[in-house]
């Protein structure tokens, strides 16, 4: 039987897509092609934004046009963060949450057996452990996404990721090793350890991150580590010290920010001011001598942003000189106390603000990576445009091109930066 899967949200939910392939590829199934008609799909949803949820329902009423007779799908944080809403889905056979997702391919069977619906969400509960999905192949992907942490124990004001993932609870060092090994024999040379709240990694358990990226790095194979996101105040000096060591690490710090505006972070609940966040970033840039990169998040028109507030935001892009910034607005969501907060910014405030924001972003990118011109980098092979040309990045996340003759997708290769055309920087084989 073919079966196609549609991921929306983080590199949490890609890595997770990846292992609920192999789980029904190991059952007899094969992947459908982009353009084919499947017997089964599966949506990993993102319930970050009430768009989220609608690109879900859109895609399941799509698939069920596609192939009325195929069974559907729905699972991860949609479901799990609004059951009830979820399990009103028609189109959807199957409806489960972020647990229990190894039992997906019975649950599909049970529907081709029986034809009736099954609708499995199981509430989080206290203590709950990390779910074990192994897997040693993402189809599709040059870099391995390693999912090592999920939950998150913070209160956000604008944030269900709790709601739909639970609380914050760590893989054992053991299986990230032993998950790490397979993925290298399989051929992949750059790892991204991925979390939903990535530095709290051993709380739970007695690790820490800076003690299962220095055993990541004794990997045989892997030669790159990048980390996802993290929240920068779980910082400490002795973290930074430490990373600083690991020759394997990656140095693109993803820092969540939200915004740069101190009075936003305290109406938003996040646990940092401006300032703090400024102060890592140095410690960061010392530690690493200066040969570092860092991209963000940044939400606008959040309740009661003025536009001294926005401003005071945008000007942080340019004081820290971030590589990338993601820019959204502000979306009102269900179950979050921001939802209810007064002064709500109208849309088209908050649209001109994203735009605004965006150029700013635009422009400090270009003047960071056009000061990079000359240099020698490494570059990790990902898409082929022809048989010789690529693209790829950095270690510092820097897009870029290169013809690479007799080359492939997943090699490591040494290059001198060129020009940046406003998209990527073209490169040379050294």
């Amino acid at each position: 039987m073919r079966i196609s899967f549609y991921t929306l949200g983080c590199k949490v939910n890609q890595n997770e897509t990846g292992a609920l392939q192999q789980l029904f590829l190991r059952q007899g199934y094969t992947l459908a092609a982009p353009e084919e008609e499947a017997d089964v799909y599966v949506v990993n949803s993102c319930t970050v934004t009430a768009g989220g949820d609608q690109k879900s329902r859109k895609w399941l009423r799509r698939a069920k046009r596609t192939n009325p007779g195929a069974v559907t799908v729905l699972t991860g944080c949609y479901p799990q963060a609004f059951p009830q809403e979820a399990a009103a889905i028609t189109e959807a056979d199957v409806v489960t949450g972020s647990t229990c997702r190894s039992r997906l391919p019975d649950y599909v069977r049970q529907v081709l057996e029986s034809g009736e619906r099954v609708v499995a969400i199981a509430p989080h509960r206290q203590q709950e452990t990390f779910e074990e999905l192994p897997i040693d192949r993402l189809e599709g992907h040059t870099r391995a996404f390693v999912k090592v942490e999920d939950g998150c124990n913070r209160r956000c004001a604008y944030c269900v990721i709790p709601r739909a993932r639970g609380g914050a609870r760590s893989r054992p060092v053991e299986s990230t090793l032993r998950e790490l090994e397979a993925l290298a024999r399989a051929g992949y040379r750059e790892a991204v350890l991925s979390g939903i709240n990535l530095p709290s990694y051993g709380q739970d358990n007695g690790a820490s991150l800076t003690e299962l990226i220095e055993k990541a790095a004794g990997v045989e194979g892997i030669q790159r580590i990048r980390l996802g996101s993290l929240e920068p105040d779980l910082l400490s000096d002795e973290d930074i010290r430490r990373m600083a060591q690991v020759t394997k690490l990656c140095p693109q710090f993803h820092m969540s920010l939200q915004s740069g505006c101190t009075a936003t972070l305290r109406r938003m609940r996040r646990t940092y001011t401006a300032e703090q966040y400024a102060q890592v970033a140095a410690k960061l840039t010392e530690a690493f001598g200066g040969r570092l990169s860092f991209t963000t998040d940044i939400i606008v028109g959040f309740p009661g942003e003025s536009e001294e507030d926005f401003e005071e935001s945008m000007a942080f892009i340019s004081q820290i000189g971030f590589l990338k910034v993601h820019v959204f607005p502000y979306s009102r969501r269900a179950g979050t106390p921001a939802a209810e907060f007064p002064d709500q910014i109208p849309e088209e405030v908050k649209a001109l603000r994203v735009h605004r924001m965006q150029a700013e972003a635009d422009r400090v990118r270009a003047e960071q990576i056009l000061a990079m011109e000359g240099m020698e980098e490494e570059v990790l092979l990902e898409t082929p445009l022809s048989a010789s040309l690529f693209t790829g990045y950095t270690r510092l996340y820097v897009p870029v091109v290169l013809s690479a003759p007799g080359h492939t997708s997943g090699e490591i290769l040494r290059v001198r930066l060129g020009r940046y055309d406003g998209t990527r920087c073209t490169a040379s084989l050294l």
